[in-house]
């Protein structure tokens, strides 16, 4: 076993599991995806502590700590029939562990450098199944909607509402919502019939969602 392999064995036992994560399938994707490989070389020493790491050129953007991955992952139960739609691809770890657990995933990214180092991770780690696009997630992805999940990755001052007209009925969706600094998850389910109903959960930090439908980038 590689070095790496027991960090991420520690990692999903002492920051993941004992933490109150127990779905078995989300466990077994977060022992499964190189987290590694998602930062920058000279950070891979740190690359299976529980914490959020900077990626890209701007440093308030970030890869998420792993509790919170495999928490959000959890909460959403996404199942091997399930298209997702994710957005933020960032460093695309989230994005790597979705396509380890559903159908089809498709991702969109703002910020048109992380998508384009995101990609080739996907290829190199043989995930065929990832569709990654440089787009304002805010707006949703309407050409493979609707979606059965969405998931999305930075913190919104509210639901976009196209996200929820891309939910598929009996779909869920997860969004960090509240203030720029600190927000709560909360679970979107959509019935049937099309009523939605809303649960709010833990506490978050995440970087801001840019867009449309989400926040506007602060002035300098």
């Amino acid at each position: 076993m590689s070095d790496y392999a027991v960090q991420r064995e520690r990692m999903v036992r002492d920051l993941i599991a004992a933490r109150g994560v127990k779905d078995e399938r989300v466990l077994n994707a977060m022992r499964k995806i190189p987290r590694h490989l998602f930062v920058k070389d000279h950070l891979r020493s740190q690359a299976y502590g529980d914490h959020a790491l900077p990626i890209g050129t701007n440093s308030r953007q970030t890869i998420s700590q792993p509790y919170v991955v495999a928490r959000m992952t959890e909460l959403l139960e996404v199942g091997p029939e399930h298209s997702v739609l994710e957005i933020g691809t960032g460093s695309g770890y989230q994005t790597a562990i979705l396509a380890a657990l559903a159908r089809r995933v498709y991702s969109l990214e703002l910020i048109a450098e992380l998508a384009q180092a995101a990609i080739p991770r996907m290829r190199q780690l043989g995930l065929e199944n990832v569709k990654i696009q440089v787009f304002d997630g805010t707006v949703g992805w309407s050409e493979w909607a609707p979606y059965d999940r969405i998931l999305v990755t930075a913190g919104a001052p509210k639901v976009p509402e196209p996200l929820l007209g891309q939910l598929a009925p009996g779909g869920a969706l997860l969004v960090p919502e509240g203030p720029r600094n600190l927000q709560r998850l909360v679970l979107y389910r959509k019935s049937p019939r099309g009523e939605i109903r809303r649960r709010e959960g833990e506490e978050v930090a995440f970087v801001p969602l840019l867009g449309r439908h989400g926040w506007k980038p602060e002035q300098r």
